[in-house]
């Protein structure tokens, strides 16, 4: 019996090692996607890294067995080898995603290197078994458990480098290193188990030994999965450039990159450059298109305001879409002049006509500008202030742009607070209602009352409710106030009208959020009927655009309360979009003359508007009211023209009912104690 020792050609192990090696880092490359994917396309990134992995250990194993000098031939049983391959693959995956969890640890990485030297091992001694020849493995225990330790000691090494590049889809000598020490963990493992094992052989074969007799299937089976392995990882480098990149990055409807896009372009370009600019733009009234047309239409529209986006930034400018109708320009090395101008472009641009399936569409758009580096030097400072100065253009009537300053900053900071104590407002007790009379010129008496809502905030006093009633239809919460507001101004006129102080219809201003409820009937007879206040002494007033939006829904609604006896008033006309021809369909009992008009009630123009007003509420049969009159001068031209309810400072400022009674007790010449009447001259 005879004890043989294993010859080996250096240049097949250098190729075994090399094969090793790359195979480490090209599963390391992929297994970088993970963190950056989506939940779909992870385990995708994990099995194409185990797969890649597993191979090149299988495949560096058996060339390292095709690089032996024995002085026999040595066939492979396929089943086993394949077999080897398998769990080579398996161990990778278990091994990768035990170090991808989020919690990283030294024990994660301890266990993913003991499991992935493990597999290395296993692979190794399942190849060895595979191997069918004359001679017998003759293994000594404790060098075998120095190779095993070779094995798992390497990996663990690579494995705790990969937190100095994980998400690093790029070159990194981190991961070169982590890839070397793999290619150390598979062959040093290989050569160590075959360097310390003797071959028993019970003839002598013969003095010169030669290269292994390699079956062909084997060495087929090596190339092709050499192959399939740099396959994978080619296949899925094109994959990430060509596909996943693009969904990943670019919005499917405009072809724009996205929010993810954004923050690569931040992180890799932007900031490199010393001053820049980042605009919000988002545009105005959308919603309604969408909602008239269809969101088939909405989309080519936003399809046709990308490229317009396009094309009015510079050619170093960026355009990215957030979502929804909002889009983001980023501008390198422009100074506040150069954003300036830029916006005033963009703004022009979007508001010229677009012609979408038939439909002449007209869009127009409010800008935010921010300022790298005066308003900050990181995406989020910079999108923070943009969006803020956004608000601001919003604020202002839309259709314009703002650079952010610190007093915006200084105004969304307090509208934050305020939407935070608003929404505690209504359960601690802070609102409350004023009144403000509505005065018959001709006869001198109340002939109504308008309820006006109050905020009294325990720390900045009375808040101005166009402040916070706009948060307040932001945000929802107009719909329990108002339900509130119903239940308290009924209850106060029952009240008045059991003391005798007044019999007049208080009129309370209605939200949009309260028609989209659907249950505004129901709500209003339900403060009716636990109040006891008959319905003609409850008047709820509507803004045009209350009225046009979803008219047909609005005045199915109206009617609804007009058949319980409940008035209503169309407030603010001649402002809104309310057009002649729907007018006489919306049942309304008052038209309320907008103050704008009165104020500037001497120009010709304004004067013409008034008795046009007065006039088509005659011919249809409706009351009508002016509201902010403030001068003999006014009261005078409005009575000329047939106009005799007035409201404004000039007869009674809003008032809270400590103080409504006394003025009542002071205006006691005459009061109605049923509804009034108004005729037309």
């Amino acid at each position: 019996m005879d004890h043989l020792g294993i010859h080996y050609n250096i240049w097949i192990v250098l190729l075994s090692f090399a094969l090793a090696v790359t195979a480490s880092y090209s599963a390391l490359n992929l297994i970088c996607q993970v963190p950056s994917s989506s939940r779909r396309t992870r385990s995708l990134w994990l099995l194409s890294s185990a797969c890649v992995l597993g191979c090149g250990i299988w495949s560096a194993h058996y060339v390292g067995m095709m690089a032996s000098r024995m002085p026999f031939d040595v066939r492979y049983t396929p089943g086993r080898a394949i077999l080897s391959m398998m769990v080579g693959i398996a161990v990778c995956y278990l091994g990768l995603a035990f170090c991808l969890s989020s919690r990283r640890t030294f024990w994660r990485y301890t266990g993913g290197g003991l499991l992935l030297g493990a597999g290395i091992a296993i692979m190794h001694y399942i190849g060895i078994y595979s191997m069918v020849m004359e001679a017998r493995f003759d293994y000594q225990l404790a060098l075998q458990s120095l190779a095993v330790l070779i094995g798992v000691a390497a990996s663990w090494m690579s494995l705790m480098l990969f937190g100095r590049f994980r998400g690093t889809t790029g070159f990194s000598r981190w991961k070169l290193l982590a890839a070397l020490l793999l290619g150390l963990a598979i062959g040093g493992m290989h050569y160590t188990s075959m360097a310390t094992s003797r071959f028993t052989y019970d003839s002598w074969p013969g003095t010169e030994p030669s290269l292994i007799q390699t079956d062909v299937i084997l060495l087929l089976g090596v190339s092709l999965v050499t192959l399939f392995m740099f396959g994978i990882s080619g296949g899925a480098v094109f994959l990430d450039r060509n596909v996943l990149e693009r969904m990943a990055y670019s919005d499917p409807l405009t072809g724009l990159p996205n929010r993810h896009g954004l923050e690569r372009y931040f992180k890799e370009s932007f900031l490199a450059g010393k001053s820049g600019a980042v605009f919000f733009v988002d545009l105005d009234r959308f919603k309604s298109i969408n909602d008239t047309l269809g969101h088939d239409i909405g989309d080519m529209l936003l399809q046709e305001v990308a490229e317009r986006l396009r094309q009015s930034v510079s050619p170093k400018g960026n355009v990215f879409r957030l979502g929804g109708d909002e889009f983001l320009v980023a501008e390198p090395y422009f100074s506040s002049e150069d954003a300036a101008e830029e916006a005033r472009h963009i703004l022009q641009e979007i508001k010229k006509s677009y012609k979408i399936q038939g439909n002449e569409l007209y869009v127009t758009a409010s800008v935010g500008i921010s300022m790298a580096p005066a308003h900050g030097t990181d995406r989020s400072s910079l999108m923070k202030a943009a969006d803020t100065a956004l608000y601001t253009s919003k604020d202002s009537g839309k259709n314009k742009f703002s650079i952010f300053d610190q007093e915006m900053n200084r105004h969304q900071l307090r509208r934050m607070s305020l939407e935070k104590d608003l929404r505690k407002a209504l359960a601690r007790s802070e609102f409350m209602v004023v009144y403000q009379p509505k005065w018959d010129s001709l006869m001198n008496v109340t002939v109504g009352l308008e309820a006006l809502l109050r905020w009294r905030h325990p720390e900045h006093g009375i808040i101005s409710p166009g402040e916070f009633i706009p948060i307040a239809e932001e945000t929802g919460l107009i719909v329990p106030i108002t339900y509130w507001m119903l239940h308290e101004v009924c209850s106060q006129n029952v009240l008045w009208h059991k003391e005798e102080v007044a019999s007049v219809a208080v009129s309370i201003n209605m939200s949009a959020r309260m028609f989209e409820t659907e249950n505004l009937y129901e709500v209003v007879e339900e403060a009716l009927s636990r109040s006891g206040l008959p319905p003609h002494f409850l008047e709820l007033e509507i803004t045009e655009s209350i009225a046009m939006n979803n008219m047909e829904e609005t005045v199915a609604q109206l009617s609804k309360l007009r058949s319980l006896g409940v008035r209503v008033s169309l407030d603010d006309f001649g402002t809104g979009f309310s057009s002649l021809g729907n007018l006489d369909e919306i049942p309304v009992n008052t038209l309320k003359i907008d103050q704008v008009f009165i104020r500037k009630s001497k120009m010709h123009s304004k004067k013409a508007i008034i008795s046009n007003i007065i006039a088509i509420a005659g011919n249809l049969n409706m009351e009508v009211v002016a509201e902010g009159v403030e001068t003999p001068e006014q009261i005078e031209l409005l009575q000329s023209l047939g106009c005799r309810v007035m409201q404004g400072y000039y007869y009674g400022r809003p008032m809270p009912v400590s103080e409504l009674g006394q003025w009542f007790t002071e205006n006691t010449a005459a009061i109605y104690s049923v509804r009034p009447h108004f005729t037309h001259t």
